[in-house]
């Protein structure tokens, strides 16, 4: 066997068998609801989660029946289907590993498979715009995104409406492959939204995630990728903004289980008003097979008013120490009393000169998210935001 035949057998086993080396935040997942028991909030996955606003999603005591529409815009080479719980393609990268996961996994009775065939390169955006029917009752879905070896392509997840919702999706990016992935949660005020994204990025893929978190009442989305071969790329992108009594909760889990591979972890969140709460949580795992890998994570808070709080917790955890790079940084505070002064000094009035620092603030995940007209409703769900405290600009 050769040197590179003994490296692909290493990350092939890696992946085949998590359990020899697993993150201590994130242990191997199962698809048995009993095997997930009922958190109380001394865990650490849900110390932050405010479990008794969940509708009891947490803890089987939810409303089942809920609704929710879909509408789908895409190419005519896009093939999307609807499918029973017996599908084979169904659970092939990802394992629930909390109890909301698994009891979305125990409850969807059809899931939506949308295929975007080798080679194809998409002019435009696929767009699944899913609107919630109300927030009495919960719904539960499963969404698996297969992205064929060498093609290119886009997808926008649009949430809307009120709802009782937990859901999974599987992202499978294929060899050579390019998928960018906007989710949008501008649910209404009464909304609860929690969700897992999974990624599996294919030999020199690249794969870029940007979740945006602007309505709801609480919000937590859990995002993890690793990686099939190596040579693989992931941006994992995040903008949130949380209004009095929000929470909003992401949590990051990037495992390098692949030679040569990289990873940028980028979030930026902005807080106003009493009892807005936001929660981020970044992990990187670094195992030994994971030789020459390059990954930084970020997470940066602009807190606006008093009565806020948000948390932020970076994680690295590091297997090997012959890896190109490996860094993270979180960040957490009120505005540059500086910027501001510098503003003021150039005759722009205060409100004004608060409204230009937060919108630089955000401009930089903004431009990254490479969908024109999701970038303008960002900039416009911002300057929304700020209308509430600032007020609208003169």
């Amino acid at each position: 066997m050769t040197l590179l035949d003994q490296a692909a057998a290493r990350v092939a086993d890696a992946i085949e068998s998590p359990q020899k080396a697993v993150s201590r935040l994130h242990p191997p997942g199962s698809f048995d609801l009993a095997d997930h028991p009922v958190p109380t909030g001394r865990e650490e996955a849900w110390r932050f989660t405010p479990l008794k606003r969940l509708r009891g999603l947490h803890d089987g005591t939810f409303v089942p029946g809920g609704r929710a529409r879909v509408d789908v815009q895409a190419a005519p080479e896009v093939v999307l289907e609807m499918v029973g719980r017996d599908d084979p393609r169904l659970g092939t990268i990802y394992t629930p590993n909390d109890r909301v996961a698994a009891q979305a996994w125990d409850s969807f009775e059809q899931a939506r498979i949308l295929s975007i065939p080798p080679g194809a390169e998409l002019d435009a955006p696929v767009v699944l715009n899913i609107f919630g029917l109300g927030a009495e009752a919960a719904v539960f879905n499963h969404l698996v995104l297969d992205i064929g070896a060498n093609a290119r392509a886009t997808i926008v997840l649009q949430h809307q409406g009120s709802t009782v919702r937990a859901g999974n999706a599987e992202i499978i990016v294929g060899d050579g492959a390019s998928l960018t992935l906007v989710s949008v949660q501008d649910w209404n005020d009464d909304a609860v939204h929690l969700a897992h994204l999974h990624a599996r990025v294919g030999r020199d893929a690249s794969y870029r995630q940007a979740l945006v978190s602007i309505g709801g009442e609480v919000v937590r989305i859990s995002s993890s990728v690793d990686f099939a071969a190596a040579g693989g790329e992931a941006e994992l992108l995040g903008l949130y903004f949380a209004d009095a009594g929000q929470h909003l909760e992401h949590r990051l889990f990037v495992d390098h289980n692949a030679p040569h591979t990289r990873s940028k972890v980028d979030y930026r969140g902005a807080l106003q008003g009493q009892g807005a709460h936001t929660v981020w949580i970044g992990d990187v795992l670094i195992r030994k097979v994971a030789q020459g890998i390059n990954t930084y994570e970020s997470n940066k808070n602009l807190v606006l008013t008093d009565g806020c709080r948000a948390d932020s917790v970076p994680n690295l955890e590091i297997e090997t120490g012959d890896i190109e790079g490996a860094g993270h940084a979180s960040t957490t505070g009120r505005f540059d009393d500086e910027q501001l002064f510098y503003l003021r000094s150039r005759g722009i009035d205060e409100a004004e000169a608060r409204r230009l620092v937060v919108h630089g603030f955000f401009a930089d995940i903004i431009r990254k998210v490479g969908v024109p007209e999701i970038e303008k409703r960002l900039l416009e769900a911002v300057e929304a935001e700020l209308a509430i405290n600032i007020g609208l600009p003169s």
